[in-house]
């Protein structure tokens, strides 16, 4: 059974963790003075495409880099004449390449923020 934790004990800091019995399945960590980046949108470029890993690292103004999945692409960004059922993605995308993407996890310790540039707008009487 999933149950979200929140744990506000201290003023200056939130903390909300998804838990399924006894595994934690995300943690978000909230601190008043720092700004939260989650769910803003950039346009950014990739700055470097790493086949081992199936993913991509993305500038879009931060000191560190974002890291963009592959399968947090849209076909959109994809080459002309590429196969998207077999693409690779040292294919399908090409370094200097502008992309619009999203923060879905923010930057923590040495790595960079997760993105996506599967785009989302949540309202309260709407999503798209």
């Amino acid at each position: 059974m999933k149950r979200m934790l929140f744990n506000a004990t201290q003023q200056e800091e939130l903390r909300v963790a998804i838990v399924d019995g006894q595994k934690l399945i995300d943690i978000d960590i909230e601190t008043a003075g720092r700004e939260q980046r989650k769910g803003n949108i950039y346009k950014g470029v990739i700055t470097r495409i790493e086949p081992s890993l199936e993913a991509c690292f993305v500038n879009y103004g931060e000191e560190r880099h974002g890291f963009l999945p592959f399968k947090e692409v849209a076909r959109t960004y994809f080459k002309d004449g590429i196969d998207v059922r077999n693409a690779s993605i040292k294919d399908a995308l090409r370094e200097g390449q502008e992309i619009i993407v999203q923060v879905e996890k923010e930057e923590r310790g040495q790595k960079g923020a997760a993105l996506t540039s599967f785009i989302s707008l949540a309202g309260r009487y709407l999503v798209l």
